[in-house]
């Protein structure tokens, strides 16, 4: 299930990803706009861990990719919302993906269920050899 987008959002910060500093990038520029939104310090953190996983998955799956910050209107509540996109070879099964311990990689198979668990919403959208979208987002 999807939420409405009310068409209410503020500025769009954008952090292109394509090395390990750019996760560090990434991660900070998250934590400041939390922040300034009055996130808790725990909420802040939570953020900053789920925008790493993202990241690190961009430069260790398709080398590189975007990060879009903003604030919106989802079913009339303001959001925190992450979206990042790539055009790397896409996951073949998001589902699984999403499971504990399952990586297509070398990695642990934690970064995406991670990060579900540690925003309020996560959708995936995702065409093998197209790339992939990964949507989260944090009630204000």
């Amino acid at each position: 299930m999807c939420a409405t987008v009310d068409d209410e959002r503020t500025d769009v910060t954008v952090v292109a990803v394509d090395s390990p500093d750019d996760i560090v990038k990434a991660r900070q520029s998250g934590r400041e706009l939390a922040t300034r939104l009055g996130f808790t310090l725990t909420d802040v953190t939570m953020i900053a861990t789920a925008i790493s996983e993202v990241a690190r998955n961009i430069t260790s799956y398709a080398d590189r990719g975007e990060i879009h910050f903003s604030v919106e209107k989802y079913d009339g509540r303001t959001a925190f919302v992450v979206r990042a996109h790539d055009n790397g070879p896409g996951i073949a099964d998001v589902s699984r993906a999403l499971e504990d311990g399952y990586s297509s990689g070398k990695g642990l198979g934690l970064g995406l269920p991670g990060a579900k668990r540690l925003m309020d919403r996560l959708e995936v959208h995702s065409e093998v050899g197209a790339g992939t979208v990964v949507e989260m987002w944090k009630w204000v």
